[in-house]
């Protein structure tokens, strides 16, 4: 059985390896890029609607916490969009700099986006919600980005 963390994390990984792809096909030709990029903004909104509409919503349910982490984790969610979107936008203007530079300042945000969510709030959410590991991470995979 996958643990909440273990599940979210693997996840991570997963998003963080299309992110490397795209970066080097972006480097290599923009024109390339546009694939994988739409590919991993997907995935990245995957991954977000996962931790949202399930993960957070049980665990703010459960703690009672709803302006705590979850908070800053959507508001980072946010952020993460709005750099995606210009990934996108400087994909169509065929704007490397653009895109190379939006990319890197995504990438910065994502790592330590990531470390937070792992060193602390998938831990909190495995000790409050591990009965309901299971259900939450099934619910988390039927999930379907809208």
């Amino acid at each position: 059985m996958n643990s909440i963390k273990d599940f979210l994390t693997q996840d991570h990984r997963r998003c963080d390896e299309i992110f490397a792809l795209m970066e080097e096909k972006a480097n290599a030709n923009l024109e390339d890029a546009k694939e994988i990029t739409q590919e991993f903004v997907t995935d990245m909104e995957h991954h977000f609607q996962m931790e949202e509409k399930v993960m957070f919503a049980e665990f703010e349910q459960k703690t009672g916490m709803t302006q705590g982490p979850t908070a800053m984790m959507r508001h980072e969610h946010e952020q993460m969009r709005g750099l995606m979107a210009q990934l996108l936008s400087s994909l169509e203007e065929g704007n490397k700099d653009k895109f190379m530079g939006t990319s890197e300042t995504l990438m910065i945000l994502l790592q330590q986006h990531n470390m937070k969510e792992e060193q602390m709030l998938y831990p909190m959410a495995q000790q409050h919600l591990s009965a309901e590991a299971e259900r939450i991470v099934d619910m988390m995979q039927s999930i379907v980005v809208e």
